[in-house]
């Protein structure tokens, strides 16, 4: 008794006890704003302060090992002697070795100890992120059993290192996918700086694999003299072919074309896999030591189809009409030398559905603006990173678009095809803009909540409390709920604005994954037209092509989780 009196003269102890006695409900009393909690709470700030630099320390780490791999890429692009294709594929192979050995000691080490994940970030890792991830990854492994079945028939100009890289290479991807599938949403309480380290080992990696598919010599070389061989077969020109004596030929063999049709084919899914692995393991390292407060309910809402009627409609006829065009000018430039029909067909598609995408985003921005609802201004990491990604992302198309603009202006833009080809670059640009600010504001407002689902929240916290009642209140419950069925019913016939954002939403979700799967499967008319490529010639325009287009592929595959997200908060 005497000790508990002399503590009570003390200051720090009268802190501790002043801190003790209020209340525990931090959600309406805010201590960090008192000078008590800040002046006598040294633990959370020691806590925080490990935390940031465990943070500081895997950054830099990260940092210094995507310039070793990139001086590495960039020695072997001006210095191809000195630095080979081998050497890069060597230093790839360590660094995807020593992710692997991470990855399998967090999965059978880090995560299985005792209350090392105590919280779930419920934002992370949606499913049609995990599901694009084993989607890709799956084409990615596809595209390395064709990489060895090609190396192998090659053997005798190609290195074993052709062989060994791929090798590797599928089990970083398997591996990497089942950590992503099963563990995205950890936020994980031990191992802070090693867990940080290793996420941001794997995600420089994966940048790394990701610049090396850009900026690869051997597959723009192999391109381009497929170009040219298709050039020179319709001109009567004796083929020819720079670095002849290099390049290993494929032997007229099925076997061999296969292999490289269908690693030319699935080229464009490994990059993809690389920046959308990029983005879920640094939401993951985001949320490491990461405290989720319970106070705050998830609501998770349900994508149902109820209710829409003509965004699906439109949006199916703009991919049937879409997938026509992509076949008809997939023939055209492959079968024969491509002519200006072809892409007028193709340009003219874009330009019609550009402006329907853009004046859907508009609209749908008024009306969130209409709508006035509340803002979630809640901590989120992975909507912080959407954002980021979609402005990043569609720097990718709006860049190609401004290089189009000045090779058309500069040229003669009052022909034909230049005047579709500048339209399509001024509507994209526009387009854009428009669509990552209708996402950006959807992502950023409260999720809808019917009434049904609000009486069930507003009852969650007392549930410990009323075990007695528990029974009795589902029973009133699914009573109230079935004479609110016909309220909800009305409520979403009179809520025109709720049905307008989703019929939007699934329009622009449909006109992505047209926009989506035509590049992505071979339609490239920005580098094919010649228009871009003799302005600029023919290596500077293959490096902004080859740099561009992977993010405008990404971008839109990324808008369409975006607005799936939209869609289903509506």
């Amino acid at each position: 008794m005497s000790g508990n009196k002399v503590s009570r003269q003390k200051p720090c102890h009268h802190c501790k006890s002043r801190l003790a006695s209020a209340p525990t409900d931090t959600s309406t009393i805010h201590y960090e704003k008192f000078w008590l909690y800040r002046h006598c709470s040294s633990l959370q700030q020691s806590d925080r302060q490990a935390q940031k630099a465990g943070q500081l320390f895997s950054g830099l780490l990260a940092m210094n090992v995507v310039f070793l791999g990139s001086a590495f890429i960039s020695s072997m692009i001006f210095n191809h002697v000195a630095i080979t294709l081998a050497d890069v594929w060597i230093l790839l192979s360590i660094l995807k070795v020593l992710c692997l050995c991470w990855i399998i000691f967090y999965l059978v080490g880090t995560s299985r100890q005792p209350h090392a994940v105590l919280h779930r970030d419920a934002h992370a890792g949606p499913i049609w992120i995990r599901g694009s991830v084993l989607l890709f990854g799956s084409f990615s492994v596809l595209l390395n059993v064709f990489q060895i079945g090609y190396s192998a028939i090659l053997i005798h100009c190609k290195s074993r290192v052709d062989i060994v890289f791929p090798s590797i290479e599928i089990l970083f991807i398997c591996a990497q996918a089942f950590l992503l599938w099963h563990h995205s949403k950890d936020c994980i309480q031990v191992q802070h700086n090693f867990t940080r380290c290793g996420l941001m080992l794997t995600i420089a990696t994966n940048l790394l694999l990701w610049l090396l598919a850009v900026t690869n010599d051997t597959i723009h070389m192999e391109v381009e003299s497929q170009l040219r061989e298709v050039e020179q077969r319709f001109s009567g020109k004796a083929p020819f072919s720079r670095n002849e004596t290099v390049l290993c030929t494929c032997p007229n063999t099925t076997d061999c074309k296969v292999f490289q049709k269908g690693y030319i084919l699935l080229y464009p899914f490994n990059t993809e896999y690389c920046l959308i692995c990029c983005s879920m393991l640094y939401v993951m390292w985001k949320n490491v030591g990461r405290r989720i407060s319970h106070h705050v309910p998830h609501i998770k809402p349900k994508f149902k189809l109820q209710g829409v009627v003509f965004g699906p409609l439109l949006g199916t006829i703009a991919v049937i009409i879409g997938i026509c065009v992509f076949m008809m000018y997939q023939i055209q430039a492959t079968g024969s030398a491509p002519n200006h029909g072809v892409f007028v067909m193709y340009y003219c598609y874009y330009i019609v559905l550009l402006p329907l995408m853009s004046v859907s985003a508009v609209i749908g921005t008024i009306i969130h603006a209409l709508e006035k609802k509340e803002l979630d201004t809640l901590k989120n990491p992975t909507r912080s990173l959407d954002v980021i990604l979609l402005m990043g992302a569609a720097l990718g198309q709006i860049g190609m678009a401004y290089f189009s603009i000045v090779a058309i202006v500069a040229t003669d833009p009052r022909d034909l095809l230049n005047s579709l080809i500048l339209s399509h670059a001024v509507l994209l640009i526009f387009q854009n803009i428009t669509q990552n600010v209708f996402i950006i504001d959807g992502l950023h407002r409260q999720p809808f909540i019917s009434p049904s689902r609000e009486e069930e929240m507003k009852e969650e916290p007392n549930h410990e409390a009323y075990d007695q009642r528990r029974v009795s209140m589902l029973e009133l419950g699914q009573e109230i709920r079935k004479v609110s069925l016909s309220y909800i019913h009305s409520y979403s016939h009179l809520s025109w604005k709720r049905k307008a954002l989703r019929e939007i939403s699934f329009f622009l979700v449909l006109c992505n994954i047209i926009l989506w799967i035509m590049p992505t499967f071979g339609a490239h008319p920005v580098f094919e037209n010649g228009l871009e490529r003799s302005f600029y010639g023919y290596s500077t325009w293959f490096a902004i092509v080859n740099f561009g287009l992977p993010l405008s592929v990404f971008y839109r595959m990324h808008s369409v989780g975006g607005l799936l997200e939209v869609y289903v908060t509506a």
